[in-house]
């Protein structure tokens, strides 16, 4: 639900980007997190013009609560989109409890891809949680781990900052 004040942008605002690429027949897009560029209206705005079947939220709940936007998963939801929050901590990977969950979105969101659906991944600046889950998307859609890394960062430079994020990103490796 948005709030009255969330209504004017605030003079400075910058408008929310969705950086997207082609994923088979469908569309994976990330960004900064809805609100981080002081226009949460606007950036609701766009998200439900570009109709995203799935918004996955790499934001935790006090960043969600530092950007003034605690109702994201429900207005997310009122734009006619499936929203799942997997908070990770600003340049950290993934814990261990999350590892079903994942399995269960990833599964979801390839499948909107595959049926030409949009998914939209973020972050609060869209570039290292958000990078490490779409390229973990693309991977996990039948993309090489160094040419997907290398499409992603061609369309968002800052995409998946850390080695671990990276690691993560390219999944589990069988044992040689």
């Amino acid at each position: 639900m948005v709030s009255a004040s969330e209504l004017q942008p605030h003079p400075a605002a910058q408008p929310l980007v969705l950086h997207a690429l082609s994923i088979g027949d469908g569309i994976l897009a990330l960004s900064q997190a809805p609100g981080a560029g002081g226009d949460y209206a606007g950036d609701l705005r766009l998200i439900g013009e570009w109709k995203p079947s799935i918004v996955i939220s790499m934001t935790t709940r006090v960043e969600h609560v530092i950007l003034g936007v605690e109702n994201i998963g429900s207005d997310l939801q009122g734009l006619g989109s499936r929203w799942f929050h997997l908070p990770v901590d600003d340049f950290q990977t993934p814990g261990d409890d999350m590892q079903d969950r994942w399995a269960d979105v990833s599964a979801l969101a390839r499948q909107a891809m595959s049926g030409g659906g949009r998914v939209l991944v973020h972050c609060r600046g869209g570039c290292g949680r958000s990078g490490m889950v779409a390229l973990r998307l693309m991977i996990e859609s039948g993309e090489r781990p160094d040419a997907a890394l290398a499409r992603l960062r061609a369309q968002r430079p800052c995409a998946v900052e850390t080695d671990a994020q990276l690691i993560w990103a390219q999944g589990p490796r069988s044992a040689p």
